[in-house]
């Protein structure tokens, strides 16, 4: 199996996204790829790619219509909810592939309200690309591999003199080596994130397990939405497989099927009746389970992060 060479994906979905906003489609590449685009990470094989909502149909239009060397796309397995502005508000994400012969292919999820968001993306685009503090927060994840690139993404734009990168940086030595440089970090930014209280010349043992006590909180967060977006998404599965079956469908086929049985199966609203307060709290006592009780206090500020629980 050849595996596609970052160049020519990139000049893929840059095109894609040029086409796109052609046709007044709001769209953005985030995650991997803007992590690439940044300088903080060296190469991604798929494409994580922003979305507004209300333009959906007429991305998965073009969608449709874009062939990757002579191929067509389709929706990656069963797993995947229809494009559709319904799904996309509710905070599900669509996942397509471009099956090359040969190849690996070409992946492309595409989300219209990005976890963990706590402003709208589409004021921070830059570019292609999704702003790197929309980035950032997609990256707070309960994968230890992400946080490296939240952090650097924080830099960055402390060096560019964006205020909100005190936000992103979870390395107690590059946060107390940045203090050293800037030693003022502002009110606000303390009141959503209490451990850079501790800054610029706090107890280093003490911003460790801050750190650590935010990490995990974000870890037991993301695990409670993953947790019930998969809950809600069984159903859903199992008759997406069962109405493909044997079958060699297109990507307006696929697409009927899925919308068909979502309008029954799916919830458009998954995470509809559980509140953030309540998510937050949840994921605070979980977290607590891993840490000594006084690291409550360093825990973030949940309020400021108005797309954790879509609404």
């Amino acid at each position: 199996m050849v595996v596609m060479t970052y160049t020519e994906l990139e000049k893929f979905y840059l095109d894609l996204v040029s086409r796109a906003r052609a046709e007044g489609v709001t769209c953005a590449i985030t995650s991997g790829m803007a992590c690439v685009h940044y300088g903080v990470a060296q190469t991604t094989k798929d494409c994580d790619l922003l979305c507004d909502p209300e333009q959906a149909d007429i991305f998965l239009n073009l969608i449709k219509n874009t062939r990757l060397k002579g191929v067509a796309p389709i929706y990656r397995g069963n797993l995947s909810p229809p494009m559709d502005k319904r799904w996309l508000v509710g905070g599900w994400t669509s996942h397509f592939y471009w099956p090359t012969p040969g190849e690996d292919g070409a992946y492309l999820d595409v989300f219209g309200i990005p976890p963990r968001a706590s402003s709208p993306w589409q004021n921070e685009i830059e570019g292609f690309y999704s702003g790197r503090h929309t980035v950032a927060e997609m990256k707070r994840t309960d994968r230890d591999k992400d946080w490296p690139f939240a952090t650097a993404l924080g830099e960055q734009m402390l060096e560019n003199g964006e205020e909100r990168g005190w936000l992103h940086i979870f390395d107690s030595k590059r946060l107390l080596a940045i203090a050293e440089k800037i030693p003022y970090c502002p009110e606000k930014i303390i009141e959503q994130r209490p451990s850079l209280s501790l800054l610029p010349k706090g107890d280093p043992d003490e911003l460790e397990l801050a750190i650590r006590a935010e990490k995990e909180f974000w870890h037991q967060l993301d695990k409670i939405r993953i947790g019930i977006m998969r809950g809600n998404l069984h159903p859903y599965v199992l008759a997406v497989r069962k109405a493909s079956k044997d079958r060699d469908l297109h990507l307006k086929e696929q697409h009927e099927i899925r919308i068909r049985i979502a309008s029954d199966l799916l919830p458009d609203d998954p995470l509809e009746s559980f509140a953030p307060v309540e998510a937050a709290s949840e994921a605070r006592e979980k977290a607590l389970n891993f840490l000594p009780e006084t690291a409550i206090k360093w825990l973030p500020a949940i309020q400021a992060y108005r797309s954790l629980f879509v609404k």
